[in-house]
């Protein structure tokens, strides 16, 4: 079973064939995903990194972890679940309809 890695502290210009080849030193890499900005398309400075097993990956985060690649010393470790994300754009909406109909119910009390 594949495991996946956080490696962190990237630099921007390093892509996803230099990943592969330096992980792929430690064992089978799986896949390599590099996050990305939505907008520029930029490099967000880390990502994620699938191991073939479990073996590879520890091997990975020893030989890696604080290793310098392009002059960044990464940061290399076994990636956390995701959290489930909040309805974070249904509350703020909710929010502001909220705020706006409660301004809106003040300024008729006052003209009566």
């Amino acid at each position: 079973m594949a495991t996946k890695l956080y490696v962190g502290n990237l630099s921007f210009n390093v892509t996803t064939p230099d990943l592969e080849a330096l992980f792929g030193q430690a064992g089978t890499v799986a896949s390599v995903n590099i996050i990305t900005d939505k907008f520029s398309g930029q490099s967000r400075g880390f990502g994620f990194i699938e191991m073939d097993n479990e073996r590879d990956a520890l091997t990975a985060i020893e030989r890696f972890n604080g290793y310098e690649l392009q002059g960044r010393a990464l940061t290399v470790n076994k990636a956390k679940p995701q959290e489930e994300r909040s309805g974070g754009r249904r509350s703020s909406f909710g929010g502001g309809g909220g705020g706006g109909g409660g301004g809106g119910g003040g300024g008729r009390n006052r003209r009566w």
